[in-house]
């Protein structure tokens, strides 16, 4: 098969290329899944966009350069929060249904955002309608071709990237496509972590086919644990919005205490990681698996009205939000690292992008401000598109071979356990080096022959880098906490870079 660019991923930054890459040529966007089963589906709380009118781009920029905790990089910020209104504009020309009041858009907070500047579709569906809305567009385009169920094996390659291998999951068959140049928009990591706010589709594949590729990998240390994902014994760690607490739902320990207040002065609404840290002392200090999330004392029906699917969800599992609160814990959620791109998603290797949350643009440094990433595929993968626009008059390859995959001599699930075990919340030398060992051990060399085996062996492979990145950052910033160096240094104020075959390195 050969198309003139291969986007692989149908999520919000997948799709939002695929729209400027039509009228360059042909665009065929390849899902894992359904068209519909990405990150980009079950985003809940909302994009952030500085179109209020007590709002400004220079307030959007300092919230995110302050979350980022001194590793943003500013032009990357700078880009997201200019670029971002016209781009919101564009969705509601397309047709994104944004919630209203009054005719007007409606606004909504969330933590360490000093204004309310997040919109929401639905109450809490937003991703969900950026997806649909995007999707409508994007197929509405002659050029423009799907196809599901394909999971990308490996990339191509012939001094650059060339294609990808691609695994049928309807004919079993295995298939080649060659590109002009190739998109990685393949969404998140959760599912290296045992305990996960992501779809089953959020392996890592993207970051680990770069690595294989010699792409460099970026700040793969930072990932964002969501403080609250819904414990309940046999559920899905459904993720409860941070939007709840935007709408003063408290946290409560096990003996129906606030605790938020002795651990930073915005409690609720402080930033995720010093939440989901919170959380984590609590239930080892009162011996519980879980805390409470508490929106009973806002007026009858509120909740059902506002946070319709989120409410059903929970009450499907016994918990009636209205009348009582939640068990929720923390799960791991967004990664701010991922395959190292410029502002327009070019990678190291050339006809090789990256865009959303596969790829790391600096934009969201350690720690990611709530609601940017829905903002961040749509910026960046429209920018990505551009550029790889550009490339048009490239040559066509037609030959190439794969990047050699790895399996794993570990089970999947044992891996996400050691990861969760020993990168997770808190880290410490003993157990990211334990981890490295056993990850080290468990490869297992080898062309994948199916997607099951090149998906063990992309979660092996993410849960090393994640783990290698960790040991070598010793200090504590943002998402990533070490219990052995717990304070930020000045003198780690840079990006962890890691490449194939090399050491993790500092810039």
């Amino acid at each position: 098969m050969t198309a003139d660019f291969l986007v692989i991923g149908a999520g919000v930054a997948g799709m939002r290329a695929a729209i400027e890459l039509a009228p360059a040529g042909q665009v065929l966007v390849v899902a894992k899944d359904s068209l519909r089963e990405s990150s980009s589906e079950y985003a809940q709380g909302g994009i952030a966009v500085a179109l209020s009118d007590d709002d400004e781009v220079e307030l959007h920029e300092q919230d995110t350069l302050v979350a980022g905790d001194g590793l943003c990089d500013r032009a990357a910020v700078h880009t997201l929060v200019e670029e971002g209104p016209a781009a919101i504009q564009q969705l509601i020309d397309w047709g994104a249904a944004f919630d209203r009041e009054g005719g007007s858009l409606a606004f909504t907070r969330e933590g360490a955002h000093s204004r309310n500047r997040i919109l929401h579709a639905h109450g809490d569906s937003t991703g969900r309608e950026i997806a649909q809305t995007l999707y409508r567009k994007a197929a509405s385009l002659p050029n423009v071709t799907f196809r599901s169920y394909a999971a990308t094996l490996d990339l191509l390659l012939d001094d650059g990237v060339c294609g990808a291998s691609l695994w049928d999951g309807q004919s079993h068959s295995l298939d080649t496509v060659h590109a002009r140049a190739v998109l990685l928009a393949t969404g998140g990591l959760g599912h290296v972590f045992r305990n996960t706010t992501n779809p089953d589709v959020a392996t890592g594949d993207g970051v680990a086919m770069a690595y294989r590729a010699g792409a460099e990998i970026a700040d793969l240390e930072f990932v964002q644990f969501h403080p609250t994902a819904l414990h309940v014994e046999g559920a899905p760690r459904f993720l409860i919005s941070e939007a709840l607490r935007g709408e003063g739902a408290h946290l409560l320990n096990a003996r129906g205490e606030r605790f938020m207040e002795r651990y930073h002065p915005l409690r609720e609404l402080a930033p995720r990681d010093v939440v989901a840290r919170a959380i984590v002392s609590e239930m080892e200090r009162t011996g519980a698996t879980s805390v409470s999330l508490d929106l009973s004392h806002r007026e009858p029906g509120f909740v059902r009205a506002r946070f319709p699917r989120i409410y059903e969800t929970c009450l499907r599992y016994g918990i009636d939000l209205e009348r009582q609160p939640a068990p929720v814990a923390p799960a791991a959620h967004y990664a701010m690292g991922g395959v190292r791109t410029g502002l327009d998603g070019r990678t190291n290797v050339p006809r090789l992008f990256a865009a959303g949350e596969a790829a790391c643009t600096g934009v969201h440094g350690a720690n990611r401000l709530a609601s940017n990433s829905l903002l961040e595929g749509v910026v960046f993968g429209a920018r990505a598109g551009r550029a790889m626009r550009e490339l048009a008059a490239a040559h066509r390859s037609t030959s190439g071979a794969m990047a050699a995959s790895h399996g794993s001599a570990a089970t999947a699930a044992e891996i996400r356990a050691l990861a969760w075990e020993q990168c997770g919340i808190v880290r410490d030398a003993a157990g990211l080096q334990a981890a490295c060992r056993r990850l080290e051990e468990a490869d297992r060399p080898g062309t994948a022959a199916g997607p099951r085996l090149a998906e063990a062996g992309s979660v092996r492979q993410v849960a090393l880098l994640i783990a290698r990145c960790a040991l070598a950052r010793e200090e504590s910033r943002g998402a990533h906490f070490r219990r052995d160096f717990p304070q930020k240094q000045c003198a780690w104020q840079k990006h962890s870079i890691v490449r194939k075959d090399g050491d993790v390195t500092f810039r």
